[in-house]
């Protein structure tokens, strides 16, 4: 694990300034990042403005395969979810310290006397699959995937409806928008609440970290340009390597006109 990417999205941990401001920290193996309010006697890595939090309300910790989350309230039990999960949770107690999460995506929820939480996510995008044809045998000669990632994820339904078009041979002239992407997964059960800006940071998340690739710097390019530039060579990556194929597509919901067929 080569390590996580902590984010806290804009607004989320505060209604003032500068709490407002989204923060993205990357962390590698032994490195930490503290939360909670914060003073200039207690810095923090992640500034989260609200009364109920402490101070310093807790710690990541990164190890060499997983993240660890300690909790420094006496008083109140922080959730770590899995939105990828169906509801699936993690509660961690007052007080308890290095609490490993298992979790590929995550987010740390704390409670607060407003009507609504504050939260933050954590991405940690190396967990590492081994190959199926080759899980015998030491460990030492296993073989690992090159490119790790889960199909029951949010982020490979955006993928694979990125791909569409290629693997149904329609040779589209350009990759789908993100607007495109949004209503294309809209049926889907897990997907009906799915935004662009959703969609963008899972863009994100698949360039960046699950198939690194490397792109130009926003400053050599305009964004409009780095943003498609990013969409076609995820596409190119995933159809190169085989790591999205026509059976894929039945990950997706029954298109428009299929459904119309069907009627």
């Amino acid at each position: 694990m080569s390590g996580i990417v902590v984010h806290l999205p804009q607004g989320s941990g505060g209604s003032g300034e500068p709490y407002g401001e989204a923060v993205t920290l990357r962390l590698g193996p032994g490195e930490r990042a503290r939360f909670g309010r914060g003073s200039s006697g207690r810095p923090v890595e992640l500034r989260l403005a609200d009364a109920a939090i402490s101070r310093l309300a807790g710690e990541i910790r990164v190890t060499d395969d997983h993240w660890q989350l300690s909790n420094y309230s006496r008083t109140h039990s922080y959730l770590v979810e899995n939105p990828e999960g169906a509801g699936e949770y993690l509660r961690v107690p007052p007080c308890r310290a290095g609490a490993p999460i298992p979790f590929e995506f995550s987010r740390v929820v704390l409670p607060t006397r407003r009507d609504t939480t504050v939260s933050f996510q954590v991405f940690a995008p190396d967990h590492v699959y081994l190959d199926p044809q080759g899980v015998g045998g030491p460990w030492e000669s296993r073989t690992v995937m090159a490119y790790s990632l889960d199909e029951t994820a949010t982020y490979f339904l955006v993928l694979v409806a990125l791909c569409e078009p290629w693997l149904r041979d329609q040779s589209p002239v350009a990759v789908p928008t993100t607007p495109q992407v949004v209503e294309r997964l809209r049926a889907h059960e897990a997907c009906a609440r799915l935004t662009p800006r959703a969609v963008t940071s899972h863009i994100d998340y698949l360039a960046e970290e699950k198939l690194r690739i490397g792109l130009p710097h926003a400053a050599e390019t305009g964004k409009g340009d780095r943003r498609n530039g990013k969409r076609e060579a995820v596409v190119a990556i995933a159809l190169r390597f085989g790591i999205v194929q026509e059976e894929h597509l039945a990950l997706l919901p029954p298109r428009a006109e299929s459904a119309a067929r069907g009627r």
